[in-house]
C-alpha cells in the first residue's frame, strides 16, 4: 500500500488473531483504503509513506491510579474508589455522561487487543513515529476512542453499533462529514416491496461496525492535523490522552 501524497489512517485492532481494521483516508477525504490485515504488514504500509498520520482505537498507556489517588484525598467512599479505577481521560469522559471500558494499572491483566495496542504503539515510537503533536509532521500517532468519536461528532450518543440504524446513523455522519464514501441512503433505495417479504435486504451496502469505528479514527487523524485548534484532548502525560475531532465537549452527552 503506497500512496503520493499525506495519508491519514485509523486502526482497530482484532483480539483474536493479532489483526487490524484499518482505514485510510487521502488529504481530500476519499477512502483510499478499507481493509483487515496483519499488524506487522500495517506497520510496514506505514512506512512506505512518505507523511501519515496514524489514530488508534485503543488505550496508549496503562492507568497509573491518578484519578484513584485524587478520590482517596478527598476520603470518599470505597465504592467510589473502585469505580474510579480507571485513566484521567477515561473518567472525563465519563464525566461528560460517554462511558468506556478503563484500562487496567498492569498491562498483562488488560485484554488481548489493548495489550496489542501497547506493542503497536512502542513499534510506532521504535520507528520514528512521534506522539501528536509532533515536531516530525510526516509522522505521527495519536490514541483515539471511535465510540468517543461518534458522541462528540452526534452530539449524543448514538444507536448501538451492533444494529442496523446504528451502522447508518455512523455511515451518514461520516458522509455528512466529508469523506467520500457512498451515499448511505442509496441503502433505503434498494429496498423493494418483494426484497422485504424476502429478508432479502442489502446490508452489504452498509459498513460493518468495526470499518466504520477505523473509518472515524482515521478523520480524526486527519483532523487533527488540518484543524489543529479544533481538538480536544483528554488525559495525563503518564496516562497517555485521548483526542476527539470537536474544538469543545458538550457538558453532557
Amino acid at each position: 500500500m503506497l500512496f503520493a501524497n499525506s495519508v491519514y489512517v485509523g486502526l482497530v485492532l482484532n483480539s483474536a488473531h493479532k489483526l487490524a481494521t484499518y482505514a485510510a483516508l487521502d488529504q481530500n477525504l476519499n477512502l483510499i483504503a478499507l481493509a483487515d490485515a496483519d499488524l506487522d504488514d500495517v506497520l510496514a504500509s506505514l512506512l512506505a509513506q512518505k507523511s501519515v498520520a496514524v489514530a488508534v482505537n485503543a488505550p496508549s498507556q496503562v492507568n497509573h491510579g491518578i484519578i484513584k489517588k485524587n478520590i482517596q484525598k478527598a476520603t470518599l467512599p470505597p465504592s467510589l474508589l473502585q469505580a474510579a479505577d480507571m485513566r484521567t481521560a477515561e473518567y472525563e469522559l465519563r464525566r461528560h455522561g460517554i462511558v468506556i471500558r478503563g484500562t487496567h494499572t498492569k498491562e498483562s491483566l488488560c485484554p488481548a487487543e489493548v495489550r496489542a495496542g501497547f506493542a503497536f504503539y512502542r513499534k510506532l515510537s521504535k520507528l520514528g513515529f512521534q506522539a501528536y503533536p509532533g515536531s516530525d509532521l510526516s509522522r505521527q500517532w495519536l490514541e483515539t476512542n471511535s465510540y468517543a468519536c461518534f458522541c462528540v461528532l452526534l452530539g449524543i450518543r448514538p444507536l448501538a453499533r451492533s444494529t442496523l440504524e446504528g451502522r447508518l446513523q455512523r455511515e451518514v455522519l461520516l458522509y455528512e462529514l466529508g469523506l467520500l464514501i457512498r451515499d448511505p441512503m442509496i441503502f433505503f433505495e434498494e429496498i423493494t416491496r418483494h426484497k422485504l417479504m424476502n429478508g432479502l435486504l442489502p446490508f452489504e451496502l452498509v459498513h460493518s461496525s468495526v470499518q466504520l469505528d477505523a473509518m472515524v479514527a482515521a478523520y480524526t487523524a486527519w483532523h487533527a492535523i488540518h484543524k489543529p485548534a479544533e481538538v480536544v484532548r483528554l488525559g495525563h502525560p503518564l496516562e497517555g490522552f485521548i483526542t476527539l475531532p470537536v474544538a469543545a465537549l458538550k457538558e453532557k452527552y
